[in-house]
């Protein structure tokens, strides 16, 4: 392991870089406004818009990024609000569809009392499940230098065959394919489905970003600080960086060449969510400003310490879009770290 270097990272995002586009679900999520309580006893609740490809999108921008959403909502005064978050933010939006027959996704989400999260999805189809290939922004796709994207997309049709139909768009017009597998068990039908779905697609992605237990549920359970584990089991041969994030103790990071491990910034966590489409919106402006980060390690560490300052503001504030950080306060909250 490469030991942890200090000093502000100068493998920075540049204002504007290249375009990264994401696809998949926008939401709404409902955050009780106290923490540590169950959804039945929560007294109230907050809506914040989130989904894991919007909030990265969002992500990127707010770092002064250059980025778009493709995704599908409802016509309905949700969806509407989600788009104008997206515009308010500085995302492209013009690959957004609006479903009049189905509602916009919402997600109930209890904070227990250590910050982390339980969910309850209201999907009964929601409009982001239901985007077609025909609808589609084949342009936008093509334009893109990065196409991240999670797994939550894969679950139903028509959407999962949207979705493997945008990752081979991107690939033929040399995108690099981003994959958050973001794991969330209760919208698939069954475990094995969910580990089948997210693996079905594994070997096309050229980074691939993973939580600690997801490596535990996509190995069967197999000891997820083990590096040989990752390197055997999730490791494939066209993969050019694996990102395995720990929370507050910061990220891994596993190449062909050289593998690490970069720690993360204390702070005292309100809210986790978000945290790693923080992180993820960190590495990728990176990224996008300089895309062979992943070939040189000492750059692509400070690249991770900045992706994971992004990560730990984000937990400091409740919800997702309102929580990610801009440059400036990542800037600042790595200047006091190393000071």
């Amino acid at each position: 392991m490469a030991n942890a270097n200090s000093g502000v990272p100068k493998a920075l995002p540049a204002e504007n870089g290249s375009l990264i586009v994401c696809f998949g679900e926008m939401l709404i999520d409902f955050v009780p406004t106290v923490a540590g309580v169950s959804l039945a006893e929560a007294p109230a609740f907050k809506k914040a818009p989130g989904g894991a490809p919007a909030n990265v999108a969002v992500g990127v921008a707010r770092l002064g990024g250059s980025s778009a959403f493709i995704g599908k909502v409802g016509e309905d005064e949700f969806g509407y609000m989600l788009a104008d978050i997206l515009k308010q933010n500085n995302v492209d939006n013009s690959g957004m569809r609006f479903d009049p027959g189905a509602r916009t996704a919402l997600a109930f989400v209890t904070l227990r009392a250590d910050g982390e999260r339980e969910f309850m999805f209201f999907r009964h189809p929601s409009a982001d499940m239901l985007l077609r290939e025909s609808e589609l922004d084949v342009d936008l796709i093509k334009k893109a230098t990065i196409f991240h994207y999670g797994s939550i997309s894969l679950i139903e049709e028509p959407c999962r065959s949207t979705h493997i139909a945008a990752m081979k768009i991107a690939k033929e017009s040399g995108s690099i394919l981003s994959y958050d597998p973001n794991l969330r068990l209760p919208l698939w039908p069954s475990a094995e489905a969910a580990r089948q779905g997210i693996m079905s697609i594994w070997d096309q992605a050229d980074i691939i970003k993973v939580s600690e237990d997801e490596i535990s549920f996509l190995t069967g359970g197999d000891d997820p600080y083990d590096d040989n584990v990752v390197m055997n089991k999730l490791f494939h041969p066209d993969l050019k960086l694996l990102l395995v994030t720990e929370g507050s103790d910061g990220c891994r990071y596993y190449t062909k060449e050289f593998r690490g491990k970069v720690p993360g910034i204390e702070v005292k966590a309100v809210d986790t969510t978000g945290a790693g489409d923080a992180f993820v919106s960190g590495i990728l402006s990176s990224l996008a400003s300089d895309l062979n980060l992943y070939k040189d390690e000492k750059r692509l560490r400070e690249a991770l310490l900045f992706a994971n300052a992004c990560g730990a503001l984000t937990v400091m504030e409740r919800g997702a879009i309102p929580a990610l950080p801009t440059r400036e306060a990542v800037l600042q909250v790595l200047q006091k770290s190393v000071a």
